[in-house]
């Protein structure tokens, strides 16, 4: 039985490539679901320009209450952070409990937490000499980063500097956000002993 097309919002703060992923993936179908919303903190997100680009209404909010109030007037299932550099309140976290997918630049739970974010996660991964990067996806509760893990993808690190294992990490993140949002449309992400199995 096909699960019915999933609402999507994404909270971006940024240039929004992961968003950019996410748009295309839904345009060509591979993701059962239409992004009704895009939201940043930040008004000179460039994300919010490939939205209007794409059609899709886009919003700058920074206060949680009409965050809140945007979500619930849409009807949103799924709520993406791409990007998105705010901790989002615990009334928002758990009202859309297991609705909540973020991207973070790093094998969690190596270089995540408050204060990992962008190129911080890159060159703290370079000084530290870690041989291997990556990327997670995870559902987001009340804790920074500590959400169960949906999706991991692992790259080498060989001697780049913080931009270019940036962009190399942001290549596997591009490909593990969509398939983390497809199998949620699909109602395949199931929660077992607080971890996420992926299923039929």
């Amino acid at each position: 039985m096909t699960s019915l097309s999933k609402n999507i919002a994404v909270l971006i703060s940024g240039g929004g490539t992961n968003l950019q992923a996410i748009i295309d993936n839904t345009e060509n179908n591979y993701i059962n679901g239409k992004i009704k919303i895009v939201i940043s903190n930040r008004e000179d997100a460039y994300g919010l320009i490939r939205a209007k680009k794409a059609g899709i209404p886009a919003f700058c909010i920074k206060d949680d209450e009409k965050l809140l109030s945007k979500l619930q007037d849409n009807k949103i299932d799924l709520i993406i952070l791409a990007g998105y550099l705010k901790i989002l309140p615990e009334k928002i976290t758990q009202i859309y409990e297991n609705k909540i997918i973020n991207i973070h630049p790093s094998l969690i739970p190596a270089f995540c937490g408050r204060g990992y974010y962008g190129l911080k996660v890159h060159e703290a991964v370079i000084k530290r000499g870690v041989k291997y990067t990556g990327a997670t996806t995870h559902f987001v509760n009340e804790g920074a980063d500590e959400g169960p893990i949906i999706m991991q993808k692992i790259v080498e690190v060989e001697g780049e500097n913080p931009e270019e294992l940036q962009q190399k990490v942001l290549k596997v993140e591009h490909e593990i956000l969509p398939k983390s949002v497809k199998y949620f449309c699909e109602d395949k992400l199931k929660l077992v002993d607080g971890k996420v199995v992926i299923g039929g």
